[in-house]
């Protein structure tokens, strides 16, 4: 044995340990992995199931096409027209991959990845070269540190055209619904927001019907990048929104806009409204308001311009209030038209007040009361009813109530409790103070007298019809009840209403070849709480023919400043308005068997301005100028379209003139830049 130690052999327990370790890590590791797999495959399933499905299924949701809105005879009020946006990803842009002339990728020499190269600058020169912004403007959108850079929003699709047609790595374009308006009734139809939603009017309202159902398109994407539909996932299409149909008639609207933007300039008015209704169905024809909005420039639109006057402004009407005196007199105290009143001369002191009328009248008839439209008379006569009888007949007229017209901002008006009544409300409601109504509700009153004294619930929506042409809701005439006899609703007419615009203040209202009753109002409107300087609204409500009524008008003048009498401002304004839809509505000479004296003579609505039809497709803008009584004629590819047309966009044109339009030759694609 020499002096070297000789190491001893590991023992087999010591082997043993080290074994049990070994199995013990291995155990421990494999435990580990059976407890991720439960984790990722039992326990947690779905988060790591949507997470995959985010790297190769993409959702993509399909805009559904916003219904329309039609007017009684099926012309366009309101309807989706197609429009392209633009977006860049910065990042991309600045990175843009570099190929070789023959389309190949050019790699760097060292790090064998492909060369990229900063596109902003040529990308910045070309949108602005087709877009009309300056350079310096896209060149700052794509330098910011954003992944999303809009280059442009609903651009025409002719101007969209040459940019679509382009390969940009990095930008791409969408196609975006805008809405198109014929540009009448702004404050019924109201409008809808930048993302196609209703903000106001009936676009708002009927939201739900008109928005339709988005649709929805599954795909996969493959190892290789390719996109293809989901196999296994049920697609689901876009349903169009329903169809709104209106009872107004698109011309006669028209009409009365246009007569009341004529009033408020000539009378340098704050506002005026307008509204024509069918007596016996209870259909509104027209309701305008002025100041108004342009339906197509959502710049021109405000909360304040957006009211709609005809239902949601109460004001004191003033004598064509006395409707209901009328009504009682007849019925209640069996006055007639040759029965003698006296009217004071002019003045009745009442608790110590005075009322007055504008001629110091003495002894007359109760049919010249009315005529020279006495408030002596009509007070004294309200006083002789009685506070029950008259606010029976008030309540019973649809005074103090919504009328149910179905318009959002409906005010009810008011009619005080006959509890809060003092003594003065009787004599002064007599003539049309201390009652605050709608001028909606003041027609319905009308037109109930006209209608053999049946009061007809006002209509504006006619039906809803879906995509399928179901009738999903319909509006028929509706009687809400019976406010006056037959005879005495004749009564008031002929002998009453109808000498008004024969012989007394409503002269002025008479419409040439057709019998017209009505009555004028000419009220003053508190200032600063006080009549001591009054403002006033000057109105005429009527109807025709006065022997067989059908159509009743309300013409309402807010504080006109160089007129105020009713007589000045809004009977002419009446009788405008009657004569220029007669002469060229079909539908009301058809029902009055009834032939203008004007027919054939040039009517203003025959001249209209032509719309901008550049980027529309040829069948929206045939469409457009049918809606418009103009006619197209088209040059190049029909599924194009409109690059050009010969007559400017604004120009005044008689109807049936012919608009010659040249289309693009190729059609819009629809995949990415």
């Amino acid at each position: 044995m020499s002096g070297c130690d000789i190491p001893e052999k590991p023992s087999d327990s010591d082997f043993g340990k080290r074994l049990g370790l070994v199995v013990l890590f291995f155990l421990v590791f494999f435990a580990c992995i059976i407890a991720m797999l439960l984790n990722i495959q039992i326990v947690n399933v779905r988060k790591y199931k949507e997470k995959a499905e985010k790297q190769y299924v993409r959702l993509v949701t399909e805009k559904a096409q916003r219904g329309v809105i039609l007017d009684r005879h099926g012309r366009m009020l309101a309807e989706t027209v197609e429009t392209i946006s633009f977006y860049a990803d910065p990042e991309i842009v600045r990175n843009t991959p570099l190929f070789d002339e023959k389309g190949k990728p050019v790699n760097d020499s060292k790090t064998r990845k492909q060369k990229t190269f900063d596109n902003s600058y040529e990308i910045a020169s070309l949108f602005s070269r087709h877009l009309g912004k300056s350079r310096r403007e896209y060149l700052k959108k794509l330098g910011r540190g954003k992944r999303l850079a809009v280059l442009g929003r609903k651009i025409p699709a002719v101007q969209a055209l040459p940019l679509m047609q382009k390969k940009i790595p990095g930008v791409w374009f969408d196609r975006e619904q805008q809405r198109y308006y014929l540009n009448v009734a702004a404050q019924v139809i109201g409008v809808t927001d930048s993302k196609n939603n209703g903000i106001s009017g009936l676009e708002l309202q009927f939201e739900r019907d008109l928005k339709g159902r988005d649709g929805s398109r599954v795909f996969q994407r493959s190892a290789t990048g390719k996109r293809y539909p989901a196999p296994d996932v049920l697609q689901q299409d876009p349903r169009k929104g329903h169809t709104v149909q209106l009872t107004l008639d698109a011309d006669i609207q028209s009409i009365v806009e246009d007569e009341l933007s004529a009033a408020v300039g000539t009378f340098q008015a704050n506002a005026a409204t307008g509204i024509v209704m069918d007596v016996r169905t209870g259909e509104i024809l027209a309701m305008a308001n002025n100041p108004t909005f342009d339906l197509n420039r959502r710049v021109t639109w405000s909360p304040a311009r957006s009211r709609n006057r005809a239902v949601t402004d109460s004001f004191e009407p003033g004598s064509t209030f006395k409707i209901v005196m009328a009504a009682t007199a007849t019925e209640v105290l069996n006055r007639k038209a040759g029965d003698r009143v006296f009217a004071n001369n002019g003045v009745l002191p009442l608790f110590g007040l005075r009322i007055r009328d504008h001629e110091p009248y003495g002894n007359i008839s109760f049919r010249e009361a009315i005529m020279h439209s006495s408030n002596v008379v009509a007070a004294k006569t309200a006083m002789e009813t009685g506070r029950e009888k008259f606010y029976s007949y008030t309540k019973s007229f649809g005074f103090g109530s919504k009328t149910g017209v179905g318009l959002l901002g409906e005010s009810s008006g008011r009619v005080r409790a006959l509890k809060n009544w003092d003594r003065t409300t009787l004599p002064w409601m007599g003539y049309g103070y201390q009652v605050m109504v709608t001028p909606l509700q003041i027609l319905q009153a009308y037109a109930a007298v006209a209608n053999d004294g049946v009061l007809m619930k006002p209509c504006i929506i006619r039906r809803v019809v879906d995509a399928e042409g179901r009738t999903l809701k319909e509006n028929r005439p509706e009687e809400v009840r019976k406010v006056v006899s037959s005879e005495t609703a004749r009564y008031l007419g002929t002998e009453y209403f109808k000498a008004v615009v024969d012989s007394g203040t409503a002269r002025s209202a008479a419409i040439p070849g057709m019998s017209v009753a009505g009555k004028t109002g000419t009220a003053r409107r508190a200032s600063g709480g006080s009549y001591a300087n009054p403002v006033y609204v000057s109105s005429f409500v009527g109807y025709f023919p006065a022997e067989s009524p059908r159509y009743a008008l309300i013409v309402l003048v807010e504080e006109p400043r160089t007129a105020y009498y009713a007589a000045t401002v809004a009977a002419p304004v009446f009788s405008r308005i009657s004569s220029r839809i007669l002469a060229c509505s079909e539908e009301l000479q058809k029902n009055l068997a009834f032939r203008s004296p004007e027919q054939g003579v040039l009517d203003s609505t025959t001249t209209v301005v032509v719309p901008e039809l550049k980027g529309m497709k040829p069948r929206d803008a045939e469409r457009l100028l049918k809606w418009l009584g103009l006619k197209m004629d088209s040059n190049g590819v029909f599924d194009g379209v409109v690059k050009a047309q010969n007559v400017a966009t604004g120009s005044k044109v008689e109807k049936s003139r012919i608009i010659r339009v040249k289309l693009s030759s190729t059609t819009r694609k629809r995949s990415l830049l």
